[in-house]
């Protein structure tokens, strides 16, 4: 015990020693330098088109329209995630092609990527479109919402089917290192999909009343706009004609299929474990009722938006670490992290205070009927103690990204995920509490102590040796 307690003071020692060391690492006008970017970017692209959505939604004033919301965006999260992934293995083959300036080569890539996306986009949608009630039974869901859940994702299933094919546009982008384009384009579809959702929730300016389907048409015509602009810029932009792309040409090359694959399979497992947890979460949650169910959707909501800081210094972390990794500056490295550990978990903390404080007026924003926000105000400032822990793996993870580390990632957030995280919860699930708070508190936390988990096993590498040599 003595030895565990020194163990725990010299980690504490070390960590505030390293969040004032002027010596190593950036310092921190440079670090916040770096941030404001890419919070913005998060919030303006990523966060409030979706946020507004969801906001739409609630002043349509049915529980069951909110709830059915956000558990269809907790399944489709991950579906998304995986998309991405399949793109990152595009990504870096064409990015590979691209440094060396084989750009017929890049650009076969592309051909061979996109009809890739297209066969697994197509069978995607389809599995969502005729699996719609299935998907929601399996769920859990109450057996009212079950109709308007089926209705709401056989929309949204064809707008995944779009989804997926611009996610191949944007990692042939990414991979010539173009990143302003795809930012540019996601600025369009979150427009479109703000604008339609005003017209065609509510109705207005002579659009028909579409309600909690107008927002999954909304989504639809987002992507649709997205994938057109994707292709225009493509084809018809002198920068890009030197790649030969013709997407209508069949495969070009099976090697490539089979590499895309390769490389993206490590993404896409990890991105899916995380996100898988979420709508495992959910389906335990689900019998307990809607109202329950739609604080779920809210609290989770709330969170995420509350950790877009750690999100922007995750990604920042993982660029800083993968150049002074090539320098083999482990001691800048270190305190690069703990600088940024620092900055995230305070700036994370300050928006989770604020919604604290007023918990049950945020929730009445999603809630216009009062029936789920007295619950959710006194659940999430327990649980917003605990969202430290997912601060902590979400940065060290992206350290360990940047440090090479990328199969660490994946088969930690694997093993914590199926072998921890699923079991604990599943057996709490049974339990006999009475107690809907308690119950759901005790749930939900098992996600929190999961990343804590993950959050020891990152430590303990950094503290040694081994990831100093590359695991990709």
């Amino acid at each position: 015990m003595k030895g565990v307690n020194m163990r725990k003071k010299k980690l504490l020692v070390s960590y505030f020693s390293g969040i004032v060391d002027v010596s190593h690492g950036e310092n921190y006008s440079s670090l916040l330098r770096y941030f404001f970017p890419e919070l913005v970017t998060n919030l303006v692209i990523y966060s409030l088109p979706f946020l507004i959505d969801s906001v739409f939604i609630a002043f349509l004033r049915s529980t069951s329209a909110y709830t059915t919301l956000t558990v269809t965006n907790t399944i489709l999260h991950m579906l998304v995630k995986m998309g991405e992934g399949l793109a990152v293995g595009g990504l870096v083959l064409i990015g590979h092609y691209n440094g060396l300036k084989k750009f017929k080569e890049a650009g076969t890539v592309l051909v061979d990527l996109f009809w890739s996306v297209v066969v697994s986009a197509f069978v995607v949608s389809a599995i969502l479109f005729f699996g719609a009630f299935w998907i929601y039974s399996a769920y859990r869901v109450p057996a009212e919402m079950i109709p308007m859940g089926v209705s709401f994702l056989r929309l949204r299933a064809i707008g995944m089917f779009f989804t997926f094919v611009y996610f191949a546009l944007v990692g042939f982008l990414r991979g010539i290192k173009n990143t302003r384009v795809p930012m540019l384009i996601f600025m369009c579809g979150g427009t479109v999909l703000v604008l339609f959702d005003y017209l065609l929730i509510f109705g207005n300016c002579g659009f028909p009343k579409m309600g909690l389907n107008g927002s999954a048409v909304a989504t639809l015509l987002q992507y649709s706009v997205m994938l057109i602009i994707g292709l225009c810029y493509i084809f018809f932009n002198n920068d890009t004609k030197k790649y030969g792309i013709n997407l209508l040409r069949r495969v070009s090359s099976w090697k490539n299929v089979k590499s895309i694959f390769i490389l993206a399979w490590p993404v896409m497992l990890d991105k899916i474990a995380f996100a898988g947890s979420y709508i495992w979460l959910g389906a335990l949650i689900a019998p307990m009722g809607k109202y329950v169910l739609a604080s779920y959707g809210l609290i989770k909501d709330m969170e995420r938006f509350a950790l877009m800081p750690a999100v922007a210094f995750a990604q920042i972390i993982t660029f800083l670490v993968s150049n002074d990794y090539g320098r083999k500056d482990w001691d800048g490295i270190k305190t690069n992290v703990k600088k940024i550990v620092f900055l995230a978990s305070a700036m994370v903390f300050l928006v989770l205070l604020v919604f604290s404080i007023w918990p049950e007026q945020i929730a009445m924003v999603f809630d216009q009927k009062g029936r789920f926000a007295s619950f959710s105000a006194i659940v999430f400032p327990i649980l917003s103690v605990l969202v430290f822990f997912d601060v902590l793996q979400l940065i060290l993870s992206g350290a360990m990204r940047g440090a090479q580390q990328v199969k660490t990632v994946m088969w930690t957030r694997f093993f914590i995920c199926f072998g921890c995280f699923f079991p604990l919860s599943y057996t709490i699930s049974i339990l006999p509490i009475e107690n809907s708070i308690t119950k759901f508190l005790l749930l939900y936390g098992s996600f929190y102590v999961v990343t804590g988990f993950m959050s020891i096993i990152y430590i303990y590498r950094f503290r040694g040796e081994k990831w100093k040599t590359p695991t990709v």
